[in-house]
C-alpha cells in the first residue's frame, strides 16, 4: 500500500486567499473580543454581582465544549451546493449578530424571566454562535493549507 502525500495535491494560495483566510478569523475575533469585553457590564445591568461575574464566564467554556465537536463533526460531513463548511459561516455569522444585538437589549423580556438568566443564556447563545462559524474555519484552514 503507497502513502500518499496530501499536501502535494493541495493548490498553493495566493497571499491574497491567505489573507482572506485570515480576514476571517479577524472576524471571528473580533466577536469574542466584543463579547468578553462587554458582556460583564451587561450582565451588571442585569443585576449580577461582581463577585458572581466568573460564574457567568463559566458558560462561554461549557457551551464551546458542547459545541464545537458537534458543529465540527456535522461540517465534516456537509456537502452541498454551498459547499462543505460555508452554510455553517453563514448561520453562525448571521446568529452571532443577531445575539450581539439581542444581548445588549434583552431587558425587555425580562417581564418573562429572571433577569440574571436572560443574560446568561445570552452569553451563551452568543457564544455557541460565534463557535458554529468559529470551528468549520478552523477546519478550512487545513482543507486550504498544505
Amino acid at each position: 500500500m503507497e502513502h500518499t502525500n496530501v499536501a502535494a495535491t493541495k493548490p498553493r494560495l495566493s497571499k491574497a486567499q491567505i489573507f482572506n483566510l485570515s480576514a476571517g478569523f479577524f472576524g471571528i475575533q473580533f466577536g469574542f473580543a466584543l463579547q468578553n469585553g462587554n458582556a460583564s457590564r451587561i450582565l451588571q445591568t442585569f443585576g449580577a454581582d461582581v463577585e458572581h461575574l466568573s460564574l457567568f464566564w463559566l458558560a462561554a467554556p461549557l457551551t464551546g465544549m458542547i459545541v464545537q465537536p458537534i458543529i465540527g463533526y456535522y461540517s465534516d460531513k456537509t456537502w452541498n451546493k454551498f459547499g462543505r463548511r460555508r452554510p455553517y459561516f453563514l448561520v453562525g455569522a448571521i446568529l452571532t449578530a443577531i445575539a450581539l444585538i439581542l444581548m445588549p437589549n434583552s431587558a425587555t423580556m425580562a417581564s418573562l424571566m429572571p433577569p440574571i438568566i436572560i443574560g446568561a443564556g445570552m452569553l451563551m447563545i452568543m457564544d455557541a454562535s460565534i463557535n458554529v462559524a468559529m470551528e468549520p474555519f478552523r477546519a478550512l484552514v487545513a482543507d486550504k493549507l498544505p
